[in-house]
């Protein structure tokens, strides 16, 4: 009876554990994004290998300006310029490709939303929120 009743928990202490993993690679999705040239597409946060990775939906428009970047803002208000969302190709031979996944650095705590900032003009071109801060794993 004891060793049904410790097996039955066991299990169920397993399959919690391999649901909140589950969640955790099916990431949170976030509002669409809004704003003066960027209406379109959603980000997604996801878990990856222990990391924190943002991926752009594939209806994620690239503006038409000159030096789009990631821009993450957290709960607090502040914000992280982050890497350009085209990566330059050598000798303009082929065309860019697209940094459509960005890993987060260590040391963003939570992330509140995501911006498309044009670093050129310094102006936010769109940005997606999430309903609730995304807790990032590394405190």
């Amino acid at each position: 009876m004891i060793r049904r009743t410790l097996y039955t928990a066991l299990l169920g202490i397993a399959g919690l554990a391999l649901t909140a993993n589950l969640a955790l690679a099916q990431g949170h999705v976030s509002k669409t994004f809004s704003g003066a040239k960027v209406n379109a597409g959603t980000v997604t946060h996801s878990i990856k290998d222990g990391k924190n990775v943002l991926t752009l939906s594939d209806d994620f428009k690239v503006p038409d300006t000159p030096d789009p970047h990631w821009q993450v803002v957290d709960s607090k208000g502040n914000t992280y310029l982050l890497q350009r969302l085209n990566a330059k190709n050598l000798g303009g031979l082929a065309k860019d490709r697209l940094n459509n996944t960005i890993t987060l650095p260590a040391y963003i705590k939570d992330v509140a939303k995501v911006q498309i900032y044009c670093a050129w003009a310094e102006a936010v071109l769109g940005e997606a929120s999430f309903a609730a801060p995304q807790m990032t794993m590394d405190k």
